[in-house]
């Protein structure tokens, strides 16, 4: 079970790199408002349905941040003549938020803790080949600048997860 968890990984970190490879700056901007939205949005719910005042205030945290990093985002796009996202498309609505609204308690804290590891995990390597490649300057430079954001919240995740 460790191995092919494992190797499930490994293959979802080689995609994440072959997609960030072939990324342009307006696929960026669309990843990452949806990333902010879905956060935000999650981080409202765990408020609401964590059972772990712990959770709860990661999720505050979350929506707060990515709230804050989506207004930083359209900025940077707009001054790169892209266009942000305005609403959670269906496929990140299908995904990422329809499950954790039948989750409650103590499953919604657990699920919902490894999905923010998994997800900031992801979010971290694609920013950090923006940061590295970005075609324009904006969006080069916002991407620099919210990575120590997504390195903090990784982290707060990962010690939530051992109970911290």
């Amino acid at each position: 079970m460790k191995r092919v968890f494992s190797a499930l990984c490994c293959l979802g970190l080689c995609s994440v790199t072959s997609f960030a490879q072939k990324m342009t700056d307006q696929d960026f901007v669309d990843f990452a408002a949806q990333t902010d939205m879905v956060e935000a949005n999650l981080g409202q719910l765990a408020g609401s349905v964590a059972a772990s005042q712990g959770v709860k205030d990661y999720g505050q945290m979350l929506a707060t941040d990515h709230t804050q990093d989506y207004g930083q985002l359209t900025s940077a796009a707009q001054q790169a003549s892209l266009t942000a996202p305005t609403a959670i498309d269906s496929q990140h609505n299908k995904a990422m938020i329809d499950p954790f609204q039948k989750l409650h308690g103590a499953a919604f804290d657990h699920k919902y803790i490894q999905e923010m590891i998994a997800g900031h995990t992801k979010a971290i390597a694609i920013y950090k080949k923006e940061a590295d490649n970005a075609q324009n300057a904006s969006i080069k430079s916002y991407a620099q600048t919210a990575l120590p954001v997504l390195q903090k919240h990784l982290d707060q995740a990962k010690a939530l997860a051992k109970g911290k």
